[in-house]
């Protein structure tokens, strides 16, 4: 019986990993490896985004799960796109989310040297040539999908003459795309990554690491594999677009004869609808203006999202949420949001901010009196203790809590009728002013002094509670509000000339929102729930000692329900 239950619970954890869990471990059981080693290996070609995320947090997941080690490197081996800014901004990415490469900081271009020999011990082989075919004519060979390709002319050179050439091309002595290095594989293959595909271009260009030592530059596909053999990577996880070029990476691995060759295994990449991921996209945004750089609050981008307010546990929740698998599917951005709401409430103090503000005047109030009011910092966890607030004679509420006509069921302040001041007292509406346009400018009210803390001694019941902000002790700060960039309605993209749907009113800012005198203090990253607002962030860029700027993160409600397992 027992045995029985051991069996099904065995079954079930089995059931519960994913595929490359599975693989791993059958290796492991193998002894194929000893100790397992992944790697993130990004282009410094531009921001990462939440995309890229899925694959760091799952790298590094699966070496610390199994006790091995993981790796970030710079796969830089096209200098044309490649910037310094680029590499600073992702060793912060991946360092902020919480993987740690440790001393294992790798970049493809410090292995030019060996690649360029692992071509020469091609070209010894007979599995490597120079080609001198146009890139046009190249294209033009190689065949389609229901057509065989052509050899190049140029195919049964003698290794002599391709050692030659090859020196020749290395030394500068031809002009870019005059004469290329491919692999000798199969013009016939069904595959076409597999028809004799380049592996060494010439470009004269300054590298960003390596200067102006190299004058021809390694193709992803035949670096790639030669960078994880090196780094003693034993798998090499990566996304399903390269799932036809595994064939070539095993090739590439097995012809240079390295005695513990990597495993490519490919999973799916995370979609997420209505958003920009797209670099040239985002590159126009920026240039443009649209937006105020590549961590522009409204983006995906990893910056962006650290920039909005977003936790390394909320992104670390998503990218668990999401699953890995080998089938292609979207996600909703609003479960991204579920995941930061859920990380925040209990994590983040409840303070009083008013966005909209309009005076409230309580008129049996003492003049010039202001107290302080014991408020809790979060109902939900008493760990994070209590703050005081001050009170006074003039407050500033939300303008949205007044209504001189309400409609029905408003439970508001209108004349006439008695609300809550959240942790303060009771107070009834009695009159209001307007300007000339007819605008609400003070509200007046009476309160009952036996009702602080919101509760009254006769135990009479109020049905609104509204918050507020003592208005002499406010502070005067600036909020930005965020929406979607993209026009949900019309989708990311216009179909008739593929730019971007832009949403004009996805930003608005708040230009004089009050907050009570605590949230003056916020810094940079600083996080908060506004009660009935929503989380907001105080702003890395634009904050200053005692005037913060808040992002809104997420707002308070949402729709969304994680899907019933």
């Amino acid at each position: 019986m027992e045995e029985n239950k051991l069996e099904k619970e065995t079954v079930k954890e089995t059931v519960s990993k994913n595929f490359i869990e599975q693989i791993i471990e059958k290796d492991l059981a193998e002894g194929k490896y000893e100790e397992i080693c992944t790697r993130f290996p990004p282009e410094p070609n531009g921001y990462l985004h939440i995309g890229h995320a899925k694959s760091i947090l799952l790298n590094y997941g699966l070496a610390k799960k199994y006790n091995g080690k993981f790796n970030l490197r710079f796969d830089d081996t096209n200098p044309t796109k490649e910037k310094t800014e680029f590499v600073d901004s992702i060793k912060a990415d991946v360092k902020w989310l919480g993987a740690d490469w440790e001393d294992r900081l790798y970049f493809a271009s410090d292995y030019f040297d060996q690649m360029y020999e692992a071509a020469i011990k091609l070209i010894k082989k007979g599995k490597a040539f120079v080609c001198d075919l146009s890139p046009e004519e190249i294209r033009e060979y190689r065949g389609t999908l229901t057509e065989p390709g052509k050899e190049s002319p140029y195919r049964n050179r003698s290794v002599e003459e391709n050692l030659d050439l090859f020196e020749k091309m290395k030394n500068g002595e031809f002009p870019d795309g005059s004469h290329v290095l491919r692999a000798k594989i199969d013009m016939a293959s069904p595959n076409i990554n597999m028809r004799d595909p380049i592996i060494y271009r010439v470009a004269h260009m300054t590298h960003h690491n390596t200067g102006d030592k190299w004058c021809i530059y390694p193709m992803y596909d035949f670096a790639h594999p030669i960078e994880d053999a090196i780094e003693g990577v034993t798998h090499s996880i990566c996304t399903l677009e390269f799932e036809d070029h595994r064939p070539l990476y095993d090739w590439v691995v097995r012809e240079l004869e390295y005695p513990h060759p990597p495993k490519q295994i490919e999973f799916a990449k995370l979609y997420l609808t209505n958003v920009v991921t797209g670099k040239r996209y985002i590159k126009k945004l920026v240039e443009d203006g649209t937006v105020d750089g590549w961590d522009d609050p409204r983006l995906v981008s990893i910056a962006a999202l650290r920039r909005r307010g977003f936790t390394p546990e909320s992104i670390q929740k998503f990218v668990e949420l999401c699953g890995v698998s080998k089938a292609n599917s979207s996600v909703d951005y609003a479960m991204l949001e579920y995941c930061i709401r859920e990380d925040l409430k209990m994590k983040a103090p409840r303070m009083m901010a008013v966005l909209d503000p309009v005076k409230l005047v309580i008129d049996n109030y003492p003049e010039g009196e202001i107290e302080y009011l014991e408020v809790p910092n979060n109902m939900e966890n008493p760990e994070l203790g209590v703050r005081q607030v001050p009170f006074g004679r003039e407050l500033y509420i939300e303008r949205e809590d007044f209504m001189e006509e309400p409609v029905k069921k408003y439970r508001r302040l209108y004349p006439g009728n008695e609300v809550r001041l959240m942790n303060a007292y009771f107070v009834t509406c009695t009159s209001c002013e307007k300007d000339e346009e007819g605008n609400i400018t003070v509200i007046h009210c009476t309160y009952d002094p036996a009702s602080k803390g919101g509760n009254s001694p006769d135990r009479r019941k109020v049905k609104g509670t509204i918050h507020w902000v003592c208005a002499s002790t406010a502070v005067k700060v600036q909020c930005r509000l965020y929406e979607n960039i993209v026009d949900e309605e019309k989708g990311v993209y216009n179909k008739e000339d593929g730019s971007l749907n832009v949403n004009p009113n996805s930003l608005t800012v708040v230009e004089e929102a009050y907050v009570e005198p605590e949230l003056g203090k916020a810094g940079a990253y600083d996080r908060y729930q506004f009660v009935r607002n929503g989380f907001f962030c105080g702003d890395c860029h634009d904050t200053k000692p005692g005037a913060p700027v808040f992002n809104r993160i997420v707002s308070l409600k949402s729709s969304f329900k994680l899907p019933e397992k």
